[in-house]
């Protein structure tokens, strides 16, 4: 099984992102925020992130949740359905509590089918 995370599996231009908005199917829990397309036409899911200096302001800190983030996508992409995703860290989560911000990632993505 691949893992990789190449471009084929990222949103890259603000357009992209933009469509995923405009369609405002949003999934709100305490840490994370997903908004999802329907289906793209491309067989497989991609996925986009924002994570804004309001919830971090050191970049090692926005680095680490969207690593972890991208992680979750890259063992998970298969079983999803071919959809774009954006997903929008609500507050600062580190070591600590990365394992509750997993499970919640799994289920906004599983509840968006």
């Amino acid at each position: 099984m691949n893992y990789s995370f190449g471009r084929r599996y990222r949103l890259l231009k603000t357009d992209e992102y933009s469509s995923v908005f405009a369609l405002r199917n949003r999934k709100i829990h305490d840490l994370l925020h997903v908004s999802q397309s329907g289906d793209n036409g491309l067989g497989h899911a991609r996925l986009g992130l924002v994570v804004s200096k309001k919830t971090a302001k050191r970049a090692n800190k926005r680095n680490y949740m969207k690593r972890v983030i991208r992680d979750w996508f890259r063992r998970h992409r298969n079983q999803l359905p071919p959809h774009d995703y954006v997903v929008q860290v609500r507050r600062l989560f580190t070591r600590d509590n990365a394992a509750e911000a997993r499970e919640q990632l799994a289920r906004l993505m599983w509840k968006s089918r």
